[in-house]
């Protein structure tokens, strides 16, 4: 799990991913609610009319974004949720292969300023995620330290349509391996972990096909009570993944669910 980037990030070959963006219902609170969890630093950028962009910084370096949903995400029921993003050669070249292997295109190719490219995806199972054709922003600039991000894990109800939509879109190799009850499978970029998937079982209830986005963290039981003491809720109360640390998933205040986890050995 901790294979997919450096720990301080300069750059990210394709098919990694790169980046994690929050759209919320709330961007103060929810910039209250980050910046007092994992001790973050913010900077605030004018995108627009009535439109701020927050970038959430860990000593110094980009750890992630969010922003507050403009009307017209708000008005068609998007709740708020975390964004990833993979890095490619092209945003408009993987859009179009996307399309081409049965994914739904959210926002065609569009151009962030000079910082880069990107489109937003929905894969053929449901789930929703980023590519970007980096300019001037790579992506994060720390990664598998505390307070960074460090995995992103698919969930969806077809992990054999997710196995082959993924590794035709990014050349992707997809293992499957046991932890405990569970099927997982690892997906690797280049020979190395870059992502994990499983499948979304009836007993998880109505839970949608989704990426999800894993911090890591120095202490998981500690970090889900300063959680819950700032508003937030636990999804998954901590439990251990042998080999690989200890977890839990989380929903901040405004609903967007996200994971944090203590890795045994994040310098692998």
């Amino acid at each position: 799990m901790t294979e997919a980037a450096t720990k301080e990030a300069t750059g990210f070959a394709p098919g990694t991913f790169c980046w994690v963006e929050l759209a919320t219902s709330d961007g103060e609170k929810a910039k209250e609610f980050y910046t007092k969890l994992f001790g973050w630093d913010y900077v605030d950028s004018p995108i627009g009319p009535d439109m701020i962009y927050t970038v959430l910084k860990k000593d110094g370096k980009d750890a992630a974004a969010l922003y507050k949903m403009p009307p017209e995400m708000s008005n068609q029921g998007i709740p708020p949720n975390w964004l990833s993003y993979v890095s490619v050669k092209s945003a408009d070249d993987s859009a179009n292969k996307a399309k081409e292997l049965g994914a739904e295109l959210l926002k065609e190719p569009f151009d962030v300023f000079t910082l880069g490219r990107m489109a937003v995806v929905k894969d053929p199972t449901g789930a929703v995620f980023a590519v970007w054709q980096p300019g001037t922003h790579p992506g994060v600039g720390v990664y598998n330290e505390p307070g960074s991000l460090c995995w992103n894990e698919l969930g969806t109800r077809d992990t054999e349509k997710a196995k082959e939509f993924y590794p035709r879109l990014f050349d992707w190799e997809a293992g499957t391996q046991q932890m405990g009850p569970m099927t997982y499978t690892i997906l690797k970029n280049q020979g190395r972990p870059g992502g994990g998937m499983y499948e979304i079982t009836p007993e998880m209830g109505n839970l949608p096909p989704h990426w999800l986005v894993y911090f890591a963290v120095d202490d998981c039981d500690d970090k889900v009570r300063k959680a819950e003491s700032l508003g937030g809720q636990t999804m998954k109360p901590a439990a251990d993944i042998p080999g690989i640390g200890r977890f839990a998933i989380l929903i901040d205040p405004q609903g967007a669910a996200f994971a944090i986890i203590k890795l045994d050995n994040p310098q692998a």
